[in-house]
């Protein structure tokens, strides 16, 4: 009996050492059973709040497959979608914590640890994607967006795409403001987003992606806005039967990582993170906005209603106060709105 208890113990002291192990390692774990893991020298987890499908989840594939060839197999970019770890309030908070390696951040979480950034947000800020790019793509705006996420442990690697967002719903064709007042919407965690639609009269909650579509076919919400890329994704025509292209509003989200993450990995490695970033980051944009027009004409297939032709100049006017109001709020809002309109400009 004495030898039977001195073995049990000895084997619960191995398995306690090998869990502390693994925990010790963090990002160098291997849970997904496939044998190249084994040999990594670093397991990142990225988390996002899109579907299998999206284009985003397609473009980040790509570039975990880069990542892993560039680095000869050093390295692995673990992929969870869907919000399986989280929110994106969630995932940006174990970013700040270090818990999470890495997440695709939305321009309007983004703006709680750089406010600057909900700028880009302004209704009708941008009539195109290229107008949108030229401003990201300007280092000196960039870096002024994006400064004040190193005071929370945060580090952006690349802006990617979200898109330009449209209204849907189950009650009625949206041609005007007027008919957006008194819907029930969804929205995400963006403050920015919420200033919009309290100017057009709507009655809004901040709410997770992951869960829209149940809580629109249960009547929870009349509608939501989001990016035609994102409405096609999650099969929302089969929630609500209207969409309206109002492009009231632009979103880039955005490959972050931890710090605490960053700077633990070597000079080599971060090279290749932050070129595959920026090329893939580019693939995704380029696929959102040229996918748009085969996404919208198969919406309208399936049986959805699309208004292309809205109210717009109603609709800039019903949320010209979101502009006033944010400088009142921002000193700095009359001087960065005007390098971002001189940057916009330079695209025909």
């Amino acid at each position: 009996m004495k030898k039977r208890f001195k073995a049990l113990a000895v084997m619960l002291a191995f398995l306690m050492a090998l869990s502390l192990s693994l925990t010790a390692c963090g990002t160098q774990g291997n849970g997904s059973g496939d044998s190249q893991e084994g040999a990594a020298e670093y397991i990142i987890r990225l988390g996002h709040s899109d579907t299998e499908d999206n284009l985003i989840n397609i473009s980040l594939q790509h570039y975990a497959d880069y990542v892993n060839e560039q680095t000869g197999g050093r390295v692995i970019v673990r992929i969870y979608p869907n919000e399986e770890l989280g929110d994106n309030t969630d995932m940006a908070q174990q970013l700040v914590t270090g818990e999470l390696d890495a997440m695709m951040m939305p321009q309007g979480v983004e703006a709680t640890y750089a406010p600057k950034m909900a700028t880009l947000g302004l209704p009708f800020l941008f009539t195109s994607y290229e107008q949108a790019w030229a401003v990201v793509d300007n280092e000196e705006i960039a870096e002024g967006l994006t400064a004040e996420l190193s005071n929370y442990n945060l580090v952006q690697l690349a802006f990617w795409e979200n898109g330009m967002r449209q209204i849907t719903n189950s009650v009625r064709e949206v041609k005007g403001p007027e008919d957006v007042a008194g819907l029930k919407m969804r929205i995400p965690e963006d403050d920015m987003t919420a200033s919009i639609f309290k100017e057009l009269g709507a009655s809004t909650t901040k709410f997770a992606w992951s869960k829209t579509y149940d809580a629109l076919a249960q009547g929870t919400f009349d509608g939501q806005e989001n990016p035609i890329a994102n409405i096609y994704a999650n099969k929302i025509n089969e929630v609500n039967q209207y969409m309206t292209i109002t492009n009231h509003k632009y979103e880039s989200k955005n490959l972050v990582f931890s710090g605490s993450t960053w700077k633990k990995l070597p000079q080599d490695i971060k090279d290749v993170l932050l070129e595959g970033a920026k090329k893939f980051g580019q693939e995704h944009r380029e696929a959102v906005a040229a996918d748009e027009d085969d996404q919208l004409a198969k919406l309208k297939e399936a049986g959805m209603t699309v208004n292309e032709t809205p109210d717009i100049e109603a609709f800039k006017k019903a949320t010209r106060d979101v502009y006033t109001n944010f400088e009142m709020q921002n000193e700095w809002t009359a001087e960065l709105v005007a390098k971002i309109r001189e940057a916009a400009a330079q695209v025909e």
